[in-house]
């Protein structure tokens, strides 16, 4: 499940706001703003409603493990890939950059 914090980072990534978030997920605008601000733990079923929203408009989450601590990004659909291969293809300088 995700936290508050990583909803908040989500919603900035993919450019929703509160009320965007709400009417997607179907859950109110004021237990959004509480679970972000840590002032109250909704029920699973509410986590569960704004992470798949989140993930359905482009969020990753990621969880605390080996790699790092727990944190949010923006996935790549194929067309941004291929836009990425083909930039990267461009010429320049070879480093090691290429994106996962």
């Amino acid at each position: 499940m995700i936290t508050g914090p990583q909803c908040h980072a989500a919603r900035a990534l993919v450019e929703f706001t509160r009320d965007r978030l709400s009417k997607s997920a179907g859950v109110e605008k004021e237990q959004i703003e509480r679970f972000e601000r840590k002032l109250e733990e909704p029920d699973d079923r509410v986590v569960g409603l704004l992470q798949s929203t989140l993930e359905a408009a482009g969020a990753v989450f990621l969880q605390d493990g080996d790699a790092g601590g727990i944190g949010v990004r923006l996935k790549f659909n194929r067309s941004e890939t291929r836009r990425i291969a083909t930039l990267e293809s461009e010429g320049g300088i070879v480093a090691q950059d290429d994106v996962p």
